[in-house]
């Protein structure tokens, strides 16, 4: 689970901002709250970002983007490091950008941060901290580092770390240096941590649409259900040649297909979305289709680009949903901009769904940014899951969660007092003056 973040100089944000999940003592919907009994403490299962246009919320989903990359594929030798720090001030395109996140791994929290620059990781540090104290598994200052003691034993480990580039992260390689120490951390943010942005596509949903899992039957009878005029989905064969692909993907599918293994491929342009496998030393493929009923009762097939972006969001997000509603998963979901091209009503209910499901024992979470402000309903969301993003007059953003507003009580509509601009995030904007004729009485 995600306990915190913590950015400082990434894009509009230039003071360190903290984003946090420990829950308050709001006891509201608190039946659903997992609960970390070894360190008494409870990591809340939601969090939704509010804000107007180019208030910060997508630029913290971004700095989740590139750590995630940045730990997992990591950099090449002469590459630079794609920071990005605060450009609105001379100072700070100097500085490095700092991030530091926390996190529940198999029952255990660990810290994670590292400060860089475009050339190079200047400090980074991963602390286990127990119920009691804080255990510093390492600290690396740009050519130097401390180990637990321990750890000072594993000539593997000091053998990864003389082998890690100054633009490189000593996690990163001391995981593919085979370091098993640090692979359950390496393996949360590959793994557990997901990340769908607006333009993307859920990239997990094809093992929900193989009719032999036991959760494809579920998605089609929820889809069904969903008013998307779609009755089910299905794969169906077609020759590998008729794949409108480059001939250069083509023959490395040719050699890279083997036996046993599957290859899926998403294409931006078309929305058509392909798996291609080896049969007897061929090449098979098979595209994902729609069906609707038609007024005979009978189906009829449709492509995906011809169903509307918003069904094509739902086939996206159900499975995201669906995984998340499994008792024993674990999965850390971010989306940016959840409702676009989605009802509120659809978007509260696949929220709700996964609230249900939700329990003191439970680890999965969903975070997600958005503009749609009837998901703002307290029916719905505890005030420290509900956070606002705010830039202000010098280009800065800022983070607030709703339970440092005393003045807002659990009963409150807080839709209008947001909408007064009292808890900020709201776009400040002046048309009038700028596009009113002089003889306007508007």
């Amino acid at each position: 689970m995600l306990i915190s973040l913590k950015v400082e100089n990434w894009l509009s944000f230039k003071e360190s901002a903290e984003f946090s999940m420990v829950a308050s003592k709001e006891r509201q919907h608190g039946n659903r709250v997992p609960k970390v009994s070894k360190y008494q403490t409870r990591i809340l299962p939601v969090a939704s970002i509010y804000g107007g246009n180019a208030s910060g919320k997508t630029n913290l989903f971004k700095a989740l983007s590139f750590i995630k990359d940045f730990v997992v594929d990591g950099t090449r030798p002469e590459s630079m490091i794609l920071t990005e720090p605060f450009r609105l001030d001379k100072q700070s395109i100097k500085k490095p950008s700092k991030f530091k996140i926390e996190m529940l791994i198999d029952e255990k929290i660990y810290e994670f941060s590292f400060s860089v620059t475009q050339k190079a990781v200047i400090e980074e540090k991963l602390i286990q901290i127990t119920s009691t104290s804080e255990k510093v598994l390492y600290h690396r200052k740009k050519d130097k580092v401390n180990m637990h003691l321990p750890l000072l034993k594993d000539g593997l480990l000091q053998f990864a770390f003389k082998g890690t580039r100054d633009n490189q992260l000593f996690l990163t390689n001391s995981v593919s240096q085979k370091v098993e120490v640090f692979a359950p951390i390496y393996n949360w943010f590959k793994h557990t941590l997901v990340l769908i942005a607006p333009d993307t596509r859920f990239g997990q949903y094809e093992r929900f649409l193989d009719d032999k899992n036991p959760l494809f039957e579920t998605m089609n009878e929820m889809l069904s259900t969903l008013d998307t005029g779609i009755k089910h989905l299905k794969y169906i064969d077609m020759p590998f040649e008729n794949i409108p692909i480059p001939e250069g993907l083509r023959n490395n599918l040719r050699e890279d297909v083997t036996k046993g293994v599957a290859v899926r491929l998403h294409s931006n342009h078309t929305n058509e979305r392909y798996i291609i496998s080896r049969n007897k030393n061929e090449l098979q493929a098979k595209k994902l289709v729609t069906y609707h009923s038609k007024s005979s009762g009978e189906d009829e097939k449709f492509e995906l680009q011809q169903e509307s972006d918003g069904s094509l969001r739902v086939i996206d997000f159900l499975p995201a949903f669906l995984d998340l509603s499994m008792t024993k998963t674990k999965k850390v979901y971010i989306i940016d901009e959840v409702n676009r091209s989605l009802h509120t009503a659809l978007t509260k209910q696949l929220i709700e769904v996964f609230l249900c499901n939700c329990s003191k024992d439970s680890r999965s979470q969903l975070l997600f940014t958005t503009h749609d402000l009837l998901l703002m309903d307290q029916d719905l969301l505890r005030r420290d899951e509900m956070w606002v993003a705010e830039r202000d007059d010098k280009g800065m953003s800022s983070l607030r969660s709703f339970i440092e507003y005393k003045e807002i009580r659990y009963d409150k509509d807080i839709r209008k007092s947001y909408l007064q601009g009292r808890l900020g995030g709201t776009p400040k904007i002046n048309l009038k003056s700028s596009l009113k004729s002089k003889k306007g009485n508007c």
